[in-house]
């Protein structure tokens, strides 16, 4: 008798489904509005949309300052469509600051590259510039083509938290690709860290971190942790290793909206 009972209210509840869903209208659940603003993309995925930011175009370094001296015009040298690091002159960055952005940025270890380990090509990018020096969020560059490290310290890694997915390094010479989707943290009317910073990073088309959350700034010895700040620039770094400098080019920015974590 109960499993009737149990039957009759399975059957029962089914035509009722049935029946909400033949008096419901297609319509019902279309969404007319707000519409996405129309952008025009670039020529190909490298190339900068219709509402980015040049940061980069191969003429000149008129977006960049020096990090130590922000009232200094960056000092790395552009030729032949790229700039080069100068590693006796410094960190540069961005004269404008950003909150959360979608980033392009291609850069290059030369074909001649020596050294070996974190003495080969390095240089970091720094997805939040905090001051002057290497302080801010640093997703690691370096040549990681059959070079041995530690693995939250190669290529593609959130420098010394977060190890990529994966090594899809090219060869020295060869022009490698960061695509880079930032969402900076947020904190307290008290400065206390309320969500995190996150990060999701295509190298060279391949997914190598995906939304992660940041346990903080970068330092290089101990743990991270949180202080409140607000929209940063964007800095690369003149790492002091011996070997050959990095070269950059093709940059550009788009800003994204507020969205909640």
């Amino acid at each position: 008798m109960k499993r009737c009972l149990a039957l009759s209210a399975l059957l029962i509840g089914s035509l009722g489904v049935a029946s909400a869903q033949q008096t419901a209208k297609p319509e019902d659940t279309e969404v007319w509005e707000p519409v996405p603003k129309v952008v025009v993309p670039g020529k190909t995925s490298n190339d900068a949309p219709a509402d980015a930011l040049v940061l980069f175009d191969g003429k000149n370094l008129d977006q960049w300052v020096m990090t130590d001296d922000r009232n200094t015009p960056a000092k790395w040298t552009v030729a032949n469509g790229m700039f080069t690091v100068k590693k006796d002159v410094g960190n540069i960055e961005t004269k404008r600051s950003f909150t959360n952005y979608q980033l392009h940025l291609e850069w290059q270890v030369p074909a001649n590259i020596s050294g070996t380990a974190q003495g080969r090509g390095n240089s970091g990018l720094f997805l939040a510039s905090l001051g002057k020096g290497d302080l801010g969020y640093e997703l690691q560059i370096l040549d990681s083509y059959n070079n041995k490290t530690y693995v939250n310290g190669m290529a593609g890694s959130v420098y010394k938290q977060i190890i990529p997915l994966a090594n899809p390094t090219r060869k020295p010479g060869e022009w490698q690709t960061y695509d880079v989707i930032w969402t900076a943290p947020t904190f307290s009317a008290a400065g206390a860290m309320a969500t995190p910073a996150r990060v999701t990073v295509l190298f060279n088309g391949v997914l190598v971190q995906n939304n992660v959350a940041l346990l903080g700034p970068t330092v290089y010895i101990g743990k991270p942790a949180y202080q409140k700040h607000g929209p940063a620039p964007i800095k690369l770094q003149a790492h002091g290793d011996k070997s050959e400098p990095l070269s950059f080019r093709n940059i550009w920015i788009r800003e994204l909206p507020t969205v909640s974590q």
